[in-house]
């Protein structure tokens, strides 16, 4: 059973709901800004801008 959290975005300060059962690195979206958030750490819940994903043009 899941329970509701609620989590500040590290961009805006907006409250982020999430779930307690996230596991490290999922991807979550702030409603308030649209930044993509990584789970970094789940207890309890931190979250962090996610990198940005970069073309490796074969390199």
């Amino acid at each position: 059973m899941s329970v509701a959290l609620s989590v500040q975005c590290p961009e805006c300060a907006g409250a982020v709901p999430v779930s307690d059962e996230l596991m490290v690195a999922e991807i979550v979206i702030c409603q308030h800004c649209s930044s993509e958030l990584e789970v970094v750490a789940t207890g309890p819940v931190v979250l962090a801008l996610a990198p940005e994903v970069e073309e490796d043009w074969g390199e």
